[in-house]
């Protein structure tokens, strides 16, 4: 992103800076930064095991940073400062890979925990902001079923409708596309472009679906070596000359460029030697 580009203060949500973690020997953010406007969706792509979802943990609060600023609404969001956090979190939704649902509990009763944790709503209120939730992700004839008796694409939205119903301005989707076919990815992409300008959230998914999230992001950052390597529009990703973004945004063609050889009979030591 040219410098010319970059959003102001007053134009971002949520700003980090330097953030690094480390478990033991392994360093998995090095000095990781980002900045996500408001009202946007930003993808953070990397490889499988860069760190992209320890670099959202971070920003949730489920893992400590080691060394770092967080900036939320203008405001820092220091790790020991609980007031900070406990604010951060009333604002702030984190959807798991997993969808984390309950399966003891039905569609409604999911939707309603985060509510009856957080909020001195009354069983009424709960009940009814519930259900709207419920409707507008079209699972309210759904609403006394378990997890387990919903599709996948039916758990999804409903893990959705429990992040959106205490109405956040942030949601952190941890690789919500993870294990499904290509039609169930393009469906959750879309899923989560719909519903972020119904309800005006701004969004942060860790993905390593490069199309998707080009498709359905308006920032896009590449996490390489526990650093963001690029940041800027999917326009700005593809047209990238930086050799680590080319070799991420280019890995199917050279995939295909690779099998072609292979089938023409070229051995994979010649291969390598020419890549």
């Amino acid at each position: 992103m040219a410098a010319d580009d970059t959003p102001t203060d007053s134009g971002l949500l949520l700003r980090i800076k330097g953030l690094q973690k480390r478990f033991a020997d392994n360093i998995v953010l090095a000095d990781a930064s980002l900045d996500v406007p408001r009202g946007s969706v930003v993808c953070v792509l990397g490889r499988s095991g860069a760190g992209k979802s320890v670099f959202l943990k971070c920003l949730a609060g489920i893992v400590r940073p080691d060394a770092g600023a967080i900036t939320f609404d203008g405001k820092p969001l220091g790790v020991d400062d609980r007031r900070a956090r406990a604010a951060f979190r009333r604002r702030c939704s984190f959807l798991f890979q997993s969808n984390a649902l309950f399966d003891s509990l039905t569609a409604l009763e999911n939707v309603a925990l985060p509510l009856e944790q957080t909020t001195g709503l009354s069983s009424r209120e709960v009940r009814e902001r519930c259900l709207e939730a419920l409707k507008q992700l079209e699972l309210e004839a759904h609403r006394e079923r378990y997890p387990s008796q919903l599709s996948g694409g039916m758990q999804k939205r409903l893990a959705l409708a429990r992040a959106i119903v205490t109405r956040p301005e942030l949601v952190l989707f941890d690789e919500p596309t993870a294990g499904l076919d290509p039609l169930r990815r393009n469906a959750v992409f879309a899923m989560i472009a719909k519903y972020q300008r119904q309800f005006s959230f701004t969004a942060v998914i860790v993905t390593h679906d490069v199309p998707e999230a080009l498709a359905a992001s308006d920032h896009v950052a590449l996490l390489e070596d526990g650093r963001m390597c690029f940041q800027g529009t999917p326009e700005e990703f593809n047209a990238s000359l930086d050799h680590v973004v080319c070799g991420f945004r280019e890995s199917t063609k050279a995939l295909a460029h690779t099998l072609a050889a292979i089938r023409r009979g070229e051995s994979i030591s010649t291969l390598d030697e020419d890549s």
